[in-house]
């Protein structure tokens, strides 16, 4: 069966745009056929004091994964490109890759290591913002 996954992804270290890039050809390797992206958005750090800007879009991902599957697939990828550390109870850094599952079909789902639909998309600006130009205008946010 095939489902609707939405990742954010965003990058403050190193070529920013080509470490995207890369981390997309990744996703579409390992998780599924990526079917849309939206614009790149330059954004200062959220949570933590940082001079390096992050360079922040959404994707619309096809994948026949679980949202398990999706997670330990994009923490590879995450590792990678260069991220040695996740950020962990609210402690943020730099980082050449982030990529966060937003949403996956109209899926909730609350384990210990993954949350859907992502518990910050509100209080974030940019991800909400590439998430809504990629996201079927027809249809209401599930968050």
């Amino acid at each position: 069966m095939t489902h609707h996954l939405y990742l954010g992804l965003g990058s403050n270290l190193g070529h920013r745009e080509q470490i995207i890039q890369s981390a997309l050809a990744l996703i579409n390797q390992a998780l599924g056929k990526v079917e849309r992206i939206s614009s790149f958005y330059e954004t200062e750090p959220w949570g933590f004091e940082s001079e390096h800007k992050f360079l922040n879009i959404a994707a619309f991902v096809l994948t026949d994964l679980s949202p398990h599957e999706c997670l330990y697939k994009t923490q590879e990828i995450e590792r990678q490109l260069g991220r040695k550390q996740k950020s962990t109870d609210g402690i943020y850094h730099d980082r050449p890759i982030d990529i966060d599952i937003l949403l996956y079909d109209h899926l909730k789902l609350s384990t210990p290591d993954l949350i859907i639909p992502h518990p910050l998309i509100k209080e974030r600006d940019f991800v909400l913002i590439p998430l809504k130009e990629i996201y079927p205008s027809d249809s209401e946010l599930c968050l």
